[in-house]
Order: structure tokens, then sequence, then C-alpha cells
């Protein structure tokens, strides 16, 4: 009798997908970080949006309810109690305040492990601080601590042979070291009030990249700088903490303010390594005249304005800074605008969306910094 053999089938197998096993806490926590980050870290106002989502979605039970959520904020310290002008409240803290960044990076661009300060490796040798795995014979001047005491070894023994072991100047083999090149970055960030029009948040995803971009760089990089100003009327830098209570205004979009401020920030850095990213709707609409006035136009593209800022892009050239422009309308005069910007500075655009901004924004940071240091 023939046994019957066995027939394996090439294909895809489904299951049923399963969510990851959290705490009744993680999972209120993880909505919780996404609602405070679009309340600008207002948590009363937070807290009324949990309570809707609720509402609606169910989120707690009895035997864990939004009451035994806030108090485990309160223990974890996420939260505290604060004297505020009406009298007592909540507020949050810097422990959260981490947590969001944390977040936004884990989101943005991954969950990225930490490596050793300064990380960026150049393609190029010489005396650096990051060993290359890559050998040459021993010159006169090299450093003692770069001898690489195994491969001097081997030589010595190849030359001289086992039974009689010298050391020859000869012998001695050294390893070669790389630069890790340090890179002061400034990020442009337009809260204009553009930036929340036509029933589009903008500024809440650049929010997001902005405080990826701050955990990326003070976990992954630690040696590089990052400053970050916003740009309205006029332009004014703002601490990394403050990043999840930023909020647009009222305002114009004077982006001759902000690069200038970006430059003035970026000439007082000893790197030597420099760059500008700019994220912004793309339409310059004020100055600030000497007089202190302001000269302001929301019609169209205004000449007078927007050769101001092709001046300041000629300016950031001859520093050799380069501005990258993350665009994210798609209006075509604007986008020639941008087109005529980085061309007069010689730096990138990206014509994005808001979804991809974060991704975009990461590997042109990333490709940036694989630069030779100028000597």
């Amino acid at each position: 009798m023939k046994k019957k053999s066995k027939v394996f089938k090439k294909g895809f197998s489904f299951n049923v997908y399963e969510a990851p096993n959290q705490s009744p806490f993680d999972k209120l926590f993880e909505i919780f970080q996404e609602v405070i980050t679009h309340t600008s870290g207002d948590l009363d106002e937070a807290l009324d949006w949990m309570k809707e989502l609720d509402k609606e979605y169910n989120l707690t039970s009895e035997d864990y309810t939004l009451d035994d959520f806030v108090e485990d904020l309160k223990k974890k310290g996420y939260i505290r109690e604060e004297i505020k002008p009406g009298g007592k409240g909540l507020s949050i803290t810097a422990k959260t305040e981490q947590a969001i960044r944390k977040r936004a990076l884990e989101q943005i661009f991954g969950k990225l492990k930490r490596s050793g300060a300064g990380s960026h490796r150049t393609r190029y040798i010489g005396k650096g601080d990051e060993h290359s795995g890559d050998f040459r014979n021993y010159q006169y001047g090299d450093p003692l601590e770069r001898i690489s005491i195994t491969e001097s070894i081997k030589n010595a023994q190849i030359n001289h042979g086992i039974d009689n072991l010298n050391f020859t100047e000869d012998d001695l083999v050294v390893e070669e070291t790389r630069h890790k090149a340090q890179m002061s970055t400034v990020l442009m960030i337009d809260i204009s009030h553009s930036m929340i029009l036509y029933g589009e948040d903008r500024i809440t995803p650049a929010k997001k990249v902005a405080m990826a971009l701050a955990e990326l760089i003070t976990t992954r990089y630690p040696k590089d700088t990052l400053d970050i100003i916003v740009f309205g009327n006029d332009a004014w830098p703002i601490a990394i903490k403050d990043l999840p209570y930023l909020q647009v205004g009222p305002y114009h979009t004077n982006t001759v303010a902000g690069l200038e401020l970006a430059l003035d920030l970026l000439r007082r850095k000893r790197n030597t390594n420099k760059q500008i990213f700019m994220i912004t709707d793309g339409k310059p609409s004020c100055l600030r005249l000497p007089d202190g006035q302001y000269y302001k136009n929301s019609n169209g593209l205004d000449r007078f304005i927007i050769n101001k800022c092709y001046m300041m892009a000629q300016q950031a050239r001859k520093l050799h800074i380069p501005i990258t422009t993350f665009m994210i309308a798609q209006d075509p005069y604007l986008m020639q605008f941008v087109r005529e910007f980085t061309y007069a500075n010689q730096g990138k655009a990206f014509y994005t969306g808001l979804k991809g901004l974060g991704e975009m924004i990461f590997e042109d940071y990333e490709t940036n910094r694989r630069k030779r240091i100028r000597g």
C-alpha cells in the first residue's frame, strides 16, 4: 500500500491580531499622551477630552475608572497639584514632558537605541575619537594608546619567529580612528495663524517633529546642539521643555526675523557643521522695519518681503549654512517662492504634506551629519 506523501503549501497565514498585554494605566496613558499634545499641555482640557472619549469608546471599567487613572498619574509623578489664579489645580510635570518627547520619537522615527556620544561617522580617517577597524604601520608621532598590541605581536611573530620574539618599530601597528562629526541645528517653526487655517491642524505634527528631533539629539547625539525658535510677527527661542505647550497665535509670518535669529544663534556655535531646518506653510507676510513698526501684507507674495527672504538665504549661504525647508502647503505660487528661496541658499526643499514630515526631517538630519569637518 502506497503511503500518501505530505503536501506542503506555500502561502500566507493570517491570525487574529492580539494587542500587546497592557495594564489599564498603560492603555490610558498612551491615549493621554496623544491628547495632551493636541491640547498644548492644557491638563484640564485633556482630561475633559478623556472623559468624552471614555463615554464614546468605553475606555475605563468599574475596576479602573478615570479617577483611578488620575490618581495613578499623581503617584507616578506625571502630574502635580499647584496653585493657580482660581485656586488649586493640576498640571503636567517634567516627567510627562519627557514621556511625550520619547513617544514622539518612537512614533516618527521608530525605536532608536541609544549609542555613544556623538556617534555620527564621517568617511575621513585621521586623528579622531572613533575606532574604524582599519590598521596601518606606526609612524613617528602617533599616540602610544593607538598602538594595537594584538596586531603588533602578530607582526613580531611573523617577522622574527616565535622562538626569538623581538619588537622593532616596523612591527608596530596603529588602529585608524575617525572623526565624529558634530552638528549645530536650528529648527524654525512657523506659528502664524495660517498653521491652523482651513480646518487643518499643521502645528501639532510640527510640534511632534520638534519633540522627536529634540529627543533624538539629546539621547543619541548629545554632542550636537539643537536650538528651537518659533516665528510669527517676531521670532524668539523656546526651551525643549516648552514644546508640548506650543500654540499658534494671531500672527503673520515674519520669516526674515526667524532667519536672522537662527543665523545669530549659529554664529556663536563652535561646531563647523551648521544647518537650519524650517517648517512652514511657505508664505512670508510680515517684516519689522528699522523704526520698529511692522510691514504686513497677506495678499499674495509681497515682492518687498520675499526679496528680504532671498537676501537672508544668500547670507546663510555665504556662512556655509544650508537651509532645508519643509513646505507643508501645496499652493503652486508658494512652492515657486520656496524653489527660488532654496536656489538662493543652495539648500534643499521638501514639498510634503503633514504625513511623512517626521521621516523626512530625520533622514535629512542623518544625511547632513555625513559631512567632512571643515578645518
